[in-house]
Formats: C-alpha cells, structure tokens, sequence
C-alpha cells in the first residue's frame, strides 16, 4: 500500500482542520462501509498459505511428525497443530 499525500489530494480547507487533530502525524483513513476488501484478495498470499497448508496436512497423513512440519516450514508447532485440525475437519 502506498501513500498519498494530503496536500495533493485534499482541499486545503480539509487539510488545515486534519491538522488541528494530527499535525504532522500518519494517519489510517478506512475504507467507506461496504467497500472493505477480504485479507489477501489483493494478492496471492492467501491462495499460497492454503497451498502450503494443504502440503503441510499431507505431508502428516504421510507419517511426518508435527515437529519435524514445524522445522521443515518454519513455524510453531502449535501452528503445526492448528493447520491439521483444520483440515481434519
């Protein structure tokens, strides 16, 4: 996500009043209600985590031990745990 700058995109009027509350501060403007977007719809991180989850799930029905999942991705092995008992059902 990038950033905009204020003076460029709102009226000096709108400008001079957001300074009174955040003078030089960044701030996070949320999106209108009924515009917000889902976690990952804008990249293909959340396909990729359910990948690898599902490699992950596998890979344990195979016979790979929850430590052993955990080393080989890098996570906790509560992660581990988590990522089976959500595909367990």
């Amino acid at each position: 996500m990038g950033y905009l700058r204020a003076e460029e995109v709102l009226p000096k009027e709108v400008l001079a009043l957001i300074q009174q509350y955040v003078d030089g501060q960044t701030i996070y403007i949320p999106r209108k209600e009924g515009c917000q977007r889902s976690w990952g719809s804008g990249t293909d991180t959340k396909k990729d985590l359910e990948c690898r989850n599902e490699q992950i799930y596998t890979a344990y029905q195979s016979g790979d031990t929850v430590k052993e999942l955990a080393e080989s991705y890098c996570l906790t092995e509560k992660s581990i745990q988590r990522i089976i008992r959500t595909y367990r059902k």
